[in-house]
């Protein structure tokens, strides 16, 4: 269970400006149904561009909803020079933190403020410019790269937290991990250091791995393999079907198995056989 400060309970329980302007100056959308979270920002100026009013529409979890309203009482009063400047950070601050799992909604805010100032700039900003890679999500490299610049990520939880990425089916950890390191300007995953992967994100790769790039091409000769255990970075399978008599399948646990480990999930695996 997540601890919530009590600013973030008040604006949970009590929000802010909700609601939505009519005929406003600015609207921003951001987040869908499909992904648990959505929020509409909508605000209204003076002839002096400073922000008199400002609504929202959150529809997610107490902490979406608390830095929606957050956002609201930071904006009112600002011209839209200074509003621009609120980051995501900011807002969590406002809100005397978030739990780290919930820092995407404090995103999620920043990103409506975007849209809503771009669109009373009569300017837009790109929809999901760049390659996906979290499908589960819709989120693509350019928004990873982002956050990890804006907030110092080290981690692939911490860019889960942030944007949800890797937050689903964890098929794209590896495609993260790889932005990680590039942002970092670390080697590259053949190379020596990787973000660390937590031991169930480990064993969901290897048995993703698994599943996708080794046992269809083992099972086209009749063959095939069991995950028996994880120990370190070893990893210990057996072989089963025609695998198990074949005289080549050390050749096919070093060329095909280990490789294909050591490519979607870490450099440093090693691969052995046991009878079982």
């Amino acid at each position: 269970m997540w601890e919530y400060t009590d600013k973030v309970k008040k604006h949970f329980l009590n929000p802010s400006n909700v609601g939505e302007i009519e005929n406003p100056d600015g609207i921003g959308d951001v987040g869908s149904l499909s992904c648990g979270d959505a929020l509409r920002l909508t605000f209204k100026l003076d002839e002096n561009e400073k922000i008199i009013d400002a609504k929202v529409k959150t529809f997610g979890c107490a902490s979406a909803i608390a830095s929606g309203s957050a956002l609201t009482e930071m904006m009112i009063g600002k011209t839209v020079a200074e509003a621009e400047k609120i980051s995501n950070q900011q807002i969590a601050d406002y809100l005397g933190g978030l739990p780290k799992e919930k820092m995407h909604c404090s995103v999620m805010g920043h990103e409506a403020l975007e849209k809503a100032i771009a669109c009373y700039r009569g300017t837009t900003i790109e929809e999901k410019e760049g390659e996906v890679i979290c499908e589960c999500f819709g989120v693509t490299d350019i928004e990873i790269t982002r956050a990890i610049q804006e907030n110092n990520l080290k981690t692939i939880e911490e860019v889960t937290n942030f944007t949800k990425a890797g937050g689903g089916c964890e098929r794209c950890h590896g495609d993260i991990a790889k932005i990680l390191l590039k942002v970092q300007n670390q080697p590259q995953p053949d190379e020596e250091q990787k973000p660390q992967l937590s031991n169930i994100q480990k064993m969901r790769l290897i048995e993703e791995t698994i599943e996708r790039e080794i046992r269809p091409s083992l099972q086209l000769d009749g063959g095939d393999i069991e995950l028996i255990d994880i120990v370190g970075n070893r990893v210990i399978v057996a072989t089963r079907g025609a695998c198990s008599a074949c005289k080549s399948a050390p050749i096919t646990l070093k060329n095909l198995v280990e490789a294909k480990l050591r490519e979607f999930v870490s450099p440093d695996l090693v691969v052995e056989e046991v009878s079982k």
